[in-house]
């Protein structure tokens, strides 16, 4: 069995990692960091001291009604991409341990076109 990170638990939740294939398990948040916890395999997890977070991503979609998923970029490790039953909730939860200036929201499909259609301007003038 895994052992918790966290002595003080606030929030847990159900929840999908997305990690190459999704893996469905439960969301920890604590004192001393984020979890994630298969419920199938106790061998995959994913632990995330909140020392280690540098930003958190989430995607918002029709002026924040619904946000199906969000990201946890960290120092070292990469990105970790996760959805739950009620976001809010958990962004609300990691609030209390991240710098809310280090939590951004995710670019749209449409900000991201004008953004490519841009560059492409660019490209071609130098």
């Amino acid at each position: 069995m895994v052992k918790s990170i966290n002595t003080k638990v606030d929030l847990v939740i159900n929840a999908t990692a997305f990690t190459g294939l999704t893996d469905y398990g439960k969301i920890m948040i604590g004192d001393n960091g984020f979890e994630f916890f298969n419920d199938r395999d106790a061998r995959k997890f994913i632990q995330i001291p909140w020392e280690e977070v540098d930003k958190v991503i989430a995607s918002v979609m029709f002026k924040g009604k619904w946000i199906p998923r969000y990201a946890i970029v960290t120092k070292k490790s990469g990105t970790f991409t996760f959805s739950s039953k009620k976001p809010k909730v958990v962004l609300k939860a990691v609030r209390e341990y991240v710098n809310p200036e280090n939590m951004v929201k995710s670019l749209s499909f449409f900000e991201v076109l004008t953004r490519s259609i841009k560059s492409i301007g660019k490209k071609k003038k130098k």
